[in-house]
């Protein structure tokens, strides 16, 4: 049976990052698929770059989805504000 390089906790694997700001750790000697970009400076051990990963990849969202949302709680804040009467009106 073979162990794919993935497995491997003695592989030295780098960080990916996609348009959409999803992370991946990828094995450094395999080709960057296409869509994807070398995180610059981060390069380990599994555990390491795993680490770092889990430190900056906060928010799992794709970045689309983040700014989707983001839109239109603001258009749902203005419109709930609109609605407020002060007191004392």
């Amino acid at each position: 049976m073979t162990t794919s390089c993935f497995d491997r906790e003695d592989e030295t694997f780098i960080v990916l990052v996609n348009h959409d700001d999803q992370y991946s750790i990828w094995p450094h000697w395999k080709a960057v698929p296409g869509g994807w970009t070398v995180v610059e400076g981060i390069q380990g051990d599994k555990k390491t770059v795993l680490e770092y990963v889990d430190k900056i990849w906060t928010d799992m969202r794709p970045r689309s989805l983040r700014e989707a949302m983001d839109g239109s709680e603001g258009v749902a804040a203005n419109k709930s504000a609109s609605n407020v009467v002060p007191l004392g009106a």
